[in-house]
């Protein structure tokens, strides 16, 4: 989010007046936060009473209004993959790229949060202390996608959780999706950032997910795909009997999808269909 100048809220950029010098920073016209503190080691030697400044503005350690250079890796609002770099008996703490780091309170951990490893968490102003923090509870801020998205529509998304049925995907960082485990043919991992596309707009307002687009216009990342997978010789030793396992073992897709595939490729006179095998057609 972004603050325009003159206007000056914490957990957002906004470019800001300089009003006075001193040996521990630069002092800004915040508005109604006051003069706010830039730390001296982040002041240039142009930044003199009457420039202005970008910056970001959050709360210290001490609880204080305070401004930063330093934009975070993830604005309020957002959900990101962070790494927690401690913990103690009032949370976990994220490195979000400030130098006062990002709090996790206990009571929005879904489990203990351990130092080195990385979690995604939606960062957010909590309400009880008007501080930004962390959130690993994502599901409870998603928003209803209901006439948000069409069917075939690209959507960016993370990867913040896995069930018997699939993989849970955060929808442009506020949406929640569901990738189909026997649709997913490729490694997926944890807050992993992918492209997929939507399926069907669910009417509790959840999306339905594809890492294929729909219809006809799967078929040329898919033909592509399956054309890599032939020997230098040539030939590709599946068949229209092949089993599911062994299509999806040797060319990552389902057999749906490598019959369709293989139909098209076929009219293009690209391979032919042998008994026990497929064949790249030889250019003359």
């Amino acid at each position: 989010m972004w603050a325009w100048f003159g206007m000056a809220t914490l957990g957002e950029k906004a470019t800001l007046r300089i009003v006075k010098s001193r040996s521990s920073g630069c002092y800004l016209d915040a508005g109604e936060l006051g003069e706010v503190l830039l730390p001296g080691n982040e002041c240039l030697v142009d930044d003199i009473p009457g420039a202005e400044v970008t910056v970001f503005l959050y709360r210290d350690s001490a609880d204080r209004p305070i401004a930063t250079r330093r934009m975070p890796l993830a604005m309020p609002g957002e959900i990101a993959l962070l790494t927690c770099t401690a913990s103690n008996d009032v949370g976990a703490f994220l490195d979000w790229g400030l130098p006062k780091e990002l709090l996790v309170p206990f009571r929005e951990q879904t489990k203990t949060m351990v130092p080195g490893r990385h979690y995604v968490v939606k960062i957010l102003v909590d309400e009880k202390s008007g501080r930004l923090i962390g959130s690993q509870r994502i599901s409870r801020h998603f928003r209803s996608a209901a006439a948000r998205y069409r069917d075939g529509d690209a959507v960016t998304g993370v990867l913040w959780g896995k069930t018997d049925m699939g993989y849970k995907v955060v929808v442009d960082g506020q949406y929640n999706g569901l990738l189909f485990a026997n649709e997913v043919f490729q490694p997926l991992s944890y807050g992993q950032s992918i492209t997929a596309y939507v399926r069907e707009t669910r009417n509790d307002g959840k999306l339905d997910l594809s890492l294929t687009p729909p219809g006809r216009k799967k078929i040329a990342p898919l033909a592509q795909q399956l054309l890599e997978k032939f020997s230098p010789e040539g030939e590709l030793m599946l068949h229209d009997g092949s089993s599911a396992e062994e299509i999806k073992e040797k060319v990552q897709m389902s057999k749906k999808a490598f019959k369709q595939v293989v139909g098209q490729l076929y009219k293009q006179q690209k391979i032919l269909i042998l008994p026990d095998r497929l064949r790249l057609v030889k250019k003359p």
